[in-house]
């Protein structure tokens, strides 16, 4: 019997197909905006090491780190935002496309500036999206 047989096989009950069904991806459980939080806190502190810093060498460092954690914040944003939320979600929380696009436009600041205030704003969009998401998983 060849592995597409059995896997066939397991997956059909007397000969009727099985129907999953799940919010996203893989069943909840997977998804979860401190990934994103995670990531931009770090991009915060790296603003700080580089701002306290007088050391050319370890700033351009600093700047590179940075602007791949910054865009390991939106990767994770996406994520959520295209395999997290649904249409219902939406239309429950208005505001979520507006958190989103926020978020990441703040991200895509951060990669361009050192400014604390940019870090501390992105904080707060991430968490303003972790609160509709941790809503949504009630």
């Amino acid at each position: 019997m060849t592995i597409r047989t059995r896997l066939s096989a397991l997956l059909t009950a007397h000969g009727t197909p099985l129907t999953a069904h799940a919010h996203c991806d893989l069943p909840c459980g997977v998804y979860d905006p401190a990934q994103a939080r995670i990531e931009a806190q770090s991009v915060k502190a790296i603003m700080e090491k580089h701002n306290a810093s007088s050391d050319e060498d370890f700033r351009v460092r600093a700047n590179l780190i940075k602007e791949e954690r910054c865009e390991l914040v939106k990767h994770h944003l996406w994520v959520l935002w295209t395999d997290y939320f649904k249409p219902e979600h939406l239309a429950t929380y208005g505001n979520l496309h507006d958190l989103f696009w926020k978020a990441t436009k703040s991200a895509g600041e951060a990669k361009k500036t050192n400014d604390v205030a940019v870090a501390d704003r992105l904080l707060e969009e991430i968490d303003g999206i972790a609160d509709v998401f941790w809503a949504t998983k009630k």
